[in-house]
């Protein structure tokens, strides 16, 4: 009888543990606790012994944009940039603009596993969204672009996505009418030059922001629009998960780079992620921590592509991230010791209600009007 009563008030109050207290918060507890406007108040996270705690910002509310002092917002500019962004002469074959792969209806990303670019090639990653790229320290799946402005240029000369010289592609522009008078409005100069169409598509593209979500109004006061298990998502999000290791900060990324264990080792679908930029070995398979905002509308999920649902990823990081490696990774010419995944990648031993409740967690994150520009 006893054992039955200790069940039935579990059930009654959906306890969930808040490890750092070694204490059972009611649901509404954490009701209480979570919409209260101050984090402060919130239950300590469960961090990896690996997260320096003085480097660590907890989830919140997306701050204001700083203003860029090298490539400050006008609306001119805005303007440009968004033409710009849909030019399709940008592209060798007239066809292929920024918003082939990063379609508004479709989350600013295209729906596809792996990118399609000039002359129907397919790219070897999923396209990320450029949604609130503005709060990302570093650009692409390898970080090798270090600003919008910078990234702007990477897909133009691609031979896969848009296979144009940049001076051709500035040419082309060039010989488009509108553009002089877009130009002159912009930047206070006829020059149409490959740095003003980056500056100005930057500026663009750092205004595609996510307006307030469920989750940051519900943690702003609104306490009753989080159903009981978006509340027990949002705790174990912190906590049993261990999301909050590498998807912290309003942004929900750390701007890190991590080996998610989906490296292909060996196999054709091989991809050695930052070591390509860095070359350094300790680099191999780690790639950047993307935005959980939004992601229930980014999928397919994860730098491959390979994921086509979010129940998918969470089955995933439940089971440790397996990450299995071919033989033939280890030949003579490559390098020879097996790859370790991020050391904070472990079973996490969730229950199907607590996948259950973690995914509504995450699907408060997708804000109504991310496709308004």
């Amino acid at each position: 009888m006893k054992k039955v009563l200790v069940l039935i008030s579990c059930i009654l109050f959906l306890s969930c543990q808040d490890k750092s207290k070694n204490e059972y918060l009611s649901i509404e507890d954490l009701r209480a606790a979570y919409s209260s406007g101050d984090n402060a108040k919130w239950p300590e996270p469960t961090l990896h012994q690996s997260i320096d705690i003085n480097d660590f910002e907890d989830i919140g509310i997306l701050p204001k944009l700083k203003e860029d002092k090298e490539n400050p917002y006008t609306e001119e500019k805005y303007e440009l940039g968004k033409a710009l962004f849909f030019e399709s002469r940008l592209s060798k074959s007239n066809k292929v603009s920024c918003a082939t792969c990063h379609v508004p209806s479709k989350g600013w990303t295209d729906h596809n596993e792996r990118s399609i670019g000039h002359d129907k090639q397919t790219g070897k990653r999923n396209a990320m969204t450029i949604l609130n790229a503005a709060y990302a320290d570093k650009l692409f799946w390898d970080g090798r672009a270090l600003s919008l402005e910078h990234q702007a240029m990477f897909p133009i000369a691609d031979p896969v996505e848009m296979n144009e010289k940049l001076p051709i592609a500035v040419k082309s522009i060039q010989e488009l009418p509108k553009y002089a008078k877009l130009f002159k409005r912009a930047f206070g100069e006829d020059a149409i030059t490959m740095q003003n169409i980056q500056k100005a598509i930057a500026v663009f593209e750092r205004q595609i922001v996510s307006p307030p979500s469920k989750f940051d109004k519900f943690i702003s006061g609104k306490s009753e629009l989080f159903t009981d298990s978006e509340v027990r998502g949002l705790h174990l999000f912190r906590t049993k998960a261990q999301c909050i290791n590498c998807h912290n900060s309003p942004y929900f990324s750390d701007n890190e780079f991590h080996n998610d264990g989906l490296g292909h080792f060996g196999t054709k679908n091989e991809d050695l992620g930052l070591f390509y930029v860095t070359n350094d070995e300790e680099d191999i398979g780690k790639f950047r921590t993307p935005t959980l905002r939004e992601a229930s509308m980014t999928g397919p999920w994860m730098h491959t592509g390979f994921f086509k649902s979010l129940e998918d990823v969470i089955t995933y990081y439940n089971l440790g991230n397996p990450m299995p490696v071919s033989k033939r990774y280890f030949r003579k010419d490559s390098i020879r010791e097996k790859p370790e995944k991020a050391i904070m990648l472990e079973p996490l031993e969730l229950t199907p209600q607590e996948q259950e409740d973690l995914l509504a967690f995450i699907k408060t994150l997708t804000s109504e009007g991310v496709t308004d520009f």
